[in-house]
């Protein structure tokens, strides 16, 4: 009963994530920024390991969209239609990076070892 239930609604959920992904790019876009750029380092250490494991020049490049983004939205404005052509929010940076970073520590938690890069503290 439930496979039948999965494949009744399958059709459904994937045709309002692909709505959804659209509807999420255009806002990224508005902004400047892409999917990964929403990933938060300081809430997942998978997340502060794979960006410390990313070149600088990529590291900077999302910084500053980052600060773009902030900037463009304390104004209540957009990117100008001539950058904002140019947006490629579902371009990935991260993905392949933190896909290893969470195989490892997978990998770690089966031969019961640490993580060595348990280093985010909160205030």
């Amino acid at each position: 009963m439930t496979s039948l239930l999965v494949q009744l609604t399958r059709p459904l959920y994937e045709s309002l994530a692909t709505t959804y992904r659209a509807a999420l790019g255009k806002k990224l876009a508005h902004y400047g920024l892409r999917f990964d750029d929403l990933q938060d380092p300081l809430k997942d250490e998978d997340v502060a390991e794979a960006l410390r494991r990313l070149p600088p020049d990529v590291v900077v490049a999302r910084n500053c969209r980052l600060r773009r983004a902030l900037d463009l939205s304390l104004k209540h404005e957009g990117l100008p239609a001539d950058l904002l052509a140019k947006q490629t929010p579902e371009l990935s940076y991260l993905q392949e990076v933190l896909e290893e970073v969470r195989a490892e520590r997978r990998e770690r938690a089966l031969l019961g070892a640490p993580a060595p890069y348990t280093r985010i503290y909160y205030d």
